[in-house]
């Protein structure tokens, strides 16, 4: 009978950056963090990163971008596999200043939608307004 192989318990040194996007936990799967950073998304120590085998290393910054969010940080750990998101959050550093922009966004963001709510089709009131509005004069 013969023995199993022994589990590595070397610690990783590089990895891939679309597996470290997908590991913590920026984008759900590695075809999206593919996309993003074969769309132009992602940046890496201040140069374009176009394609998804380029590697990363501890000590590395990233920009990504998601939308309006925009995410400064600096990697201070790799896993290969994906775990809890208080887990990934252990994976890097966010900038203070850039998380304060992005928080400011976010809350200017979220003041404009409470200001002025978008809603999926007028309610009663205003559909009687419409109404009358597109009625022929006789």
């Amino acid at each position: 009978m013969t023995k199993p192989a022994p589990v590595s318990t070397q610690t990783l040194t590089e990895q891939r950056v679309d597996t470290w996007l997908w590991a913590a936990r920026f984008f759900k799967t590695r075809a999206l963090a593919s996309a993003a950073i074969e769309g132009g998304k992602i940046t890496l120590n201040q140069q374009a990163c176009k394609k998804s085998g380029k590697v990363v290393r501890v000590g590395d910054t990233l920009e990504i971008e998601r939308g309006d969010t925009r995410w400064v940080i600096e990697i201070t750990g790799l896993s290969k596999q994906r775990g809890a998101a208080t887990l990934a959050q252990t994976l890097y550093s966010e900038s203070p200043t850039a998380r304060a922009e992005r928080l400011k966004k976010a809350e200017q963001h979220h003041q404009e939608r409470v200001q002025n709510p978008t809603r999926a089709k007028p309610d009663q009131h205003t559909r009687i307004l419409l109404r009358a509005l597109r009625r022929k004069p006789i």
